[in-house]
């Protein structure tokens, strides 16, 4: 592949992971659904979630753990390598905010790090792994840091009540 057909494989994939954020943001689940490859991966077990298999299952779950929550994503200095006419692969900035509860909101920062399947003509995500490098719980009044440590105590402490 010459550097002029990479370049356009390389925006293709932008144009995806820029779809990715605005279906994602506008809560178009069946649009967010056909930007994955069927047997999508999702690994969010490094900032606290856990692997999901297949893009069916992933959207299912997102959408039932977002609602219709307003949210932010915003994707930033991407770093891509087309690895085959039909393989790629790519590692992105994030900085996302979720509203947890009226003026209660959560802004993440971290990386996706990504790799791309075309089929058909067209880039599909077939995994992503989130890694988080800070969460902020923040609201007009106040802003609180949330480091690993108070993460795992709030967990510890919500299995216990779960019990």
């Amino acid at each position: 592949m010459d550097d002029a057909a990479t370049l356009l494989e390389i925006e293709a994939i932008k144009q995806l992971k820029a779809q990715y954020c605005r279906y994602l943001d506008t809560k178009d689940w069946a649009a967010w659904r056909g930007i994955f490859a069927d047997n999508f991966v999702s690994d969010t077990s490094q900032a606290g979630g856990k692997v999901i298999r297949g893009a069916d299952d992933f959207v299912a779950f997102t959408h039932k753990s977002l609602g219709d929550r307003p949210t932010a994503h915003q994707v930033h200095a991407p770093e891509i390598e087309v690895t085959s006419a039909t393989s790629a692969r790519g590692i992105w900035a994030l900085e996302d905010v979720v509203r947890l509860a009226p003026g209660v909101n959560l802004r993440g920062y971290g990386h996706y790090h990504e790799t791309y399947e075309k089929s058909d003509g067209q880039w599909r995500i077939a995994s992503s792994k989130l890694t988080r490098l800070r969460e902020d719980i923040f609201n007009v009044f106040f802003s609180v840091y949330v480091s690993d440590r108070i993460k795992k105590a709030v967990g510890r402490a919500a299995r216990r009540l779960v019990r």
